[in-house]
């Protein structure tokens, strides 16, 4: 966990970082979901984490749920991890931080690639409507939705419209050269 909760937060983002928003329980799950790591000692050793922060959470990713612990088959004296269907939904969005982080965060390229086990062709994340098909991420709008209490929205600041583009609170910064100094 992050040491903090979300709890007066009204959003499904804030909720889902309470329970996988610390910062090696995604990673977990992605060697438990991708890599078929179910032992403590594989997971510390891809990690690198420290036995106690590990041990924390993956009883925290037990206790949410998303992982079972069960004896190991061959090893009863020893236990394995096991994602549970709540843990196999994050694969959609592992997928979608991954997109993210080979686009903005890899300069190299992606160090993983996803496929379809089946066929071999390539899986990605789009953002689809259920009418017109794919959209574009800015084309994309909320409203409230069935969980949202009513308090919760009269509580909340109004929307503000967009600033028009000279009105931005921070003006352009100047952009130098390479090798430019300022001081000259």
């Amino acid at each position: 966990m992050l040491g903090k909760t979300y709890d007066h937060e009204v959003c499904s983002i804030a909720r889902a970082l309470d329970v996988v928003g610390e910062r090696w329980s995604l990673l977990i799950m992605r060697d438990a979901l991708f890599a078929n790591v179910t032992r403590f000692s594989d997971f510390q050793h891809n990690l690198g984490v420290a036995t106690n922060v590990l041990a924390t959470r993956l009883d925290s990713l037990v206790a949410a749920g998303i992982l079972r612990r069960r004896p190991h088959p061959e090893r009863p004296d020893q236990f394995e991890y096991v994602p549970t269907e709540k843990g196999r939904d994050l694969v959609p969005a592992l997928i979608a931080l991954t997109a993210w982080g080979d686009r903005w965060s890899s300069p190299d390229g992606p160090p993983i690639l996803y496929e379809h086990a089946s066929c071999g062709g390539p899986v990605g994340h789009e953002l689809t409507c259920a009418r017109c098909g794919v959209v574009d991420p800015t084309s994309v709008a909320v409203r409230p939705g069935p969980g949202m209490p009513a308090e919760h929205l009269a509580a909340r600041r109004p929307r503000r419209a967009d600033p028009a583009p000279s009105a931005s609170p921070h003006p352009p910064r100047a952009v130098r050269s390479p090798g430019s100094d300022p001081g000259r």
